[in-house]
């Protein structure tokens, strides 16, 4: 399984950027369950950004509530983050996650908790 973050770049306070991560597997995919963005800031740990269920439920972390939203297509295994007023505070390596359970190439059924490799936002004051 593997996650393809991209959108990420270089925008001045006030702007906004739209995140998008795609989902891709050797083998059929069965399911796709929570999605979600993460971000790592300069010196500080992961957190969660934004969540959200198969079923569109939504889940924000208190900073970035008002200002970010988490959607999905579920057709296209995608997910996205669309970022508006944007603050320096914002600026970090955001990553994309997934709940995948497939059929790998032999047929198995595999489950697991995805990563994609990351884009940067810098927000610039």
């Amino acid at each position: 399984v593997q996650l393809q973050a991209s959108g990420g770049g270089l925008v001045q306070a006030g702007g906004s950027l739209t995140l998008s991560c795609t989902t891709s597997v050797n083998g059929n995919i069965i399911r796709i369950d929570d999605m979600g963005w993460y971000r790592r800031a300069p010196g500080k740990q992961r957190e969660l950004v934004a969540s959200i269920t198969s079923g569109g439920s939504t889940n924000y972390a208190d900073s970035v509530k008002g200002r970010f939203t988490i959607s999905r297509d579920n057709a296209k295994r995608m997910v996205y983050l669309q970022m508006n007023s944007l603050t320096p505070e914002d600026t970090a390596v955001y990553y994309c996650n997934a709940e995948v359970t497939n059929y790998n190439v032999v047929g198995e059924i595999e489950a697991g908790r995805y990563w994609g490799q990351g884009t940067l936002v810098t927000v610039s004051s």
